[in-house]
């Protein structure tokens, strides 16, 4: 019989050669994937040695993640491995970015403890396209910049400056976004950032206003630190001399209101978002500082 012949393999003989279920090399038959090189007089399907090698090659093409029909192409020579592949890395590498997204949402989602509505806002967020991302930025910069009367050369700054996620964000590059887009989408954040700019946006011509350059000055913020280290109490003398060194004959009135309005607004927070959507190394978190800072100029104020 045809199937005793021992330069061919019935299905069960390849599914033992192979350590694949008869099951499945029947249904990559069917397919086409690897077809028999002829049946026995009982109508069973035979293989040869090339098919054992034919259902190896399959079997990898399959493990890396194509379909039949894309297996079927090589195969028969309608398109190459290289090309398929190439295809599948652009594939998966958009399912990894959809996954990083993924995980970024439900990582956020276990960390707030967030309701269903949230988590769908949220995801929302996560997954608005570039175009829908620069859409809410520029919104909120008109707000909040919008109409300042600044210097040409600050001007143009605000105008350029942007808050992008690239193409292929880590996870904490996207729970950043979620935080920002959520914050600047705010109108009572949009409102005390408008005035905190305000007090400190100075005027053509003149100079900056008191305070102005408290927020992005980390020597500052250093002196304080040191300060707080050594146990220093905003309302005692050595606070005090601590002012002095700093602000010198100042209008501290005008300082403390700039810094009063910068805690209120959360300037601080929107600093660190930013920074960490773009991916960048962010200064330590300076909230203490300046709030040590505001306590000690109304302990003088009130002196």
């Amino acid at each position: 019989m045809d199937d005793e012949r021992p330069d061919v393999l019935t299905i069960g003989q390849l599914a033992h050669r192979t350590q694949l279920p008869v099951r499945t090399l029947r249904f990559w038959s069917d397919e086409g994937a690897v077809t028999p090189v002829a049946r026995s007089a009982s109508g069973y399907r035979l293989y040869d040695a090339e098919s054992v090698a034919r259902v190896e090659l399959v079997r990898t093409l399959r493990e890396l993640g194509l379909g039949l029909d894309d297996v079927c192409q090589v195969l028969s020579g309608r398109t190459t491995v290289a090309q398929i592949a190439n295809a599948h890395v652009a594939a998966l590498d958009a399912q990894i970015r959809s996954l990083k997204v993924s995980r970024a949402v439900l990582s956020t989602v276990a960390t707030r403890g967030s309701t269903a509505e949230e988590t769908a806002l949220m995801n929302r967020l996560a997954r608005l396209s570039a175009a829908e991302r620069k859409q809410i930025i520029d919104e909120f910069k008109e707000e909040v910049f919008g109409g300042l009367d600044i210097e040409p050369h600050l001007r143009e700054r605000l105008r350029t400056f942007s808050i992008e996620l690239p193409d292929d964000p880590t996870p904490e590059q996207v729970d950043a976004w979620i935080e920002l887009a959520e914050l600047v989408r705010d109108p009572g954040f949009r409102a005390r950032l408008r005035t905190w700019m305000e007090l400190n946006t100075p005027a053509p011509g003149q100079g900056r206003p008191p305070g102005a350059s408290i927020w992005w000055a980390r020597q500052v913020v250093q002196t304080v630190a040191e300060v707080r280290k050594r146990g220093v109490a905003p309302e005692g003398p050595k606070a005090a001399e601590v002012l002095a060194e700093l602000f010198g004959d100042a209008d501290r009135t005008g300082v403390l209101r700039s810094l009063e309005a910068g805690i209120e607004a959360g300037a601080e927070r929107y600093r660190r978002l930013v920074a960490r959507v773009r991916g960048q190394n962010s200064a330590p978190d300076a909230t203490e500082e300046l709030e040590w800072l505001a306590r000690a100029l109304r302990a003088t104020d009130q002196a």
